[in-house]
């Protein structure tokens, strides 16, 4: 009789509201334990630089030395435990932390180091200007404590930390993939993507959005020799979603590839569709494996507008169009985004030189037929 009662009460809840519902909690679960953890981060990076700026005023006051650090560990450990954090290497650490960061919890960069370089401007446009007007403060709770001590001695210039901290934090790195882009020399690759985003999206989207999409993208898991056209593409990213989801960066999540959209009772399929979670929207890709083209952007753009129509819901911001093609030139891109009502960004992707290299090398099929004739 009760099980009957249950099943009677399960049965009046309209499904539709209910997953409306449950996606809003889950989204205000995830930010508030993201809050949590980032207050945790922000509170344990406040304590060891408190400790390693306390230890180099003793140092500077009471002329001690290095054995000091020896000493203390051993005390702090003795009273609470050998795992609490305070070996004589992690207070070499915090001294260390400490010592680079005299302004923390802020790292300030330079104004006009920053406006030097398009994609530092792009990274840290979000953040506030010092009182002076002469720094951008960076927030250094962003990232770990792990990841900042392998980092501080590995990028010595305080714009391109500024940079790999922000990055990281919007990218989603852990501390061996940051380790690894820094190794690679991504702050040489990454670019801000040509877009419209200022006309096209409100000031604090347009900012978040801009951090968002880069230039170029690295495709190097996709074997090109199989693509001729843009549907192997597209087929070799989607069943390649994990990778491809890593390089597009922290919050994206897939919707589908030739998602489908009845536009006057005639069907449209857009190339891949995803929707971004923090910037609370739909994005729209399409891929080409040719140069890029002015005519490509009036297409997107298109599909754009029928998203917004047929799929967005009231809640969400608008769609934002991303075009990946071979290569592009900027002048053309900045040229055809003008007038486009849509926000809208372009991107190269990047391959496997060396397996693109040897295929340009290899003799084609007409080459081999007159060959045997």
């Amino acid at each position: 009789m009760r099980t009957i009662t249950m099943k009677t009460e399960l049965s009046t809840i309209d499904n539709k509201e209910y997953q409306h519902w449950f996606h809003h909690l889950c989204e205000e679960i995830d930010k508030q334990r993201l809050k949590a953890a980032m207050q945790l981060n922000a509170a344990t990076l406040q304590h060891y630089w408190w400790l390693g700026n306390d230890i180099i005023q003793k140092q500077k006051d009471k002329g001690w030395g290095a054995n000091v650090i020896n000493r203390l560990s051993a005390d702090l450990q003795e009273r609470y435990g050998s795992d609490s954090g305070y070996s004589s290497r992690n207070l070499g650490y915090m001294k260390q932390f400490a010592s680079e960061y005299p302004h923390f919890p802020f790292l300030q960069v330079p104004l006009a180091k920053m406006q030097e370089t398009p994609i530092l401007q792009a990274r840290l446009a979000k953040f506030t200007i010092s009182a002076d007007g002469e720094f951008v403060q960076v927030p250094l709770a962003q990232i770990t404590w792990y990841h900042h001590i392998s980092m501080i001695p590995k990028i010595k210039d305080l714009s391109l930390r500024a940079f790999y901290i922000t990055e990281a934090a919007i990218q989603g790195w852990n501390r061996d993939i940051m380790m690894l882009q820094i190794e690679n020399e991504y702050y040489k690759k990454a670019q801000a993507l040509p877009n419209n985003f200022d006309t096209t999206l409100p000031p604090v989207n347009s900012d978040l959005a801009k951090a968002t999409f880069k230039d170029p993208y690295n495709l190097g898991f996709v074997d090109m020799t199989k693509v001729k056209q843009e549907l192997d593409l597209e087929d070799q990213l989607a069943s390649k979603v994990t990778d491809f989801l890593l390089e597009l960066g922290k919050g994206f999540a897939y919707i589908g590839h030739q998602y489908p959209l009845n536009i006057a009772g005639e069907e449209s399929k857009v190339d891949l569709l995803m929707y971004h979670t923090r910037l609370h929207c739909y994005v729209a890709i399409e891929l080409k494996v040719v140069d890029f083209k002015p005519e490509f952007l009036s297409k997107l753009n298109y599909y754009i507008s029928a998203i917004d129509d047929l799929v967005k819901m009231p809640e969400d911001n608008p769609t934002i169009g991303l075009l990946l093609c071979r290569s592009k030139n900027n002048t053309k891109v900045e040229y055809a985004l003008r007038g486009m009502t849509q926000p809208l960004g372009v991107a190269e992707y990047q391959t496997n030189k060396m397996i693109e290299e040897l295929k340009s090398e290899l003799p084609s099929i007409s080459d081999l037929e007159q060959t045997l004739q």
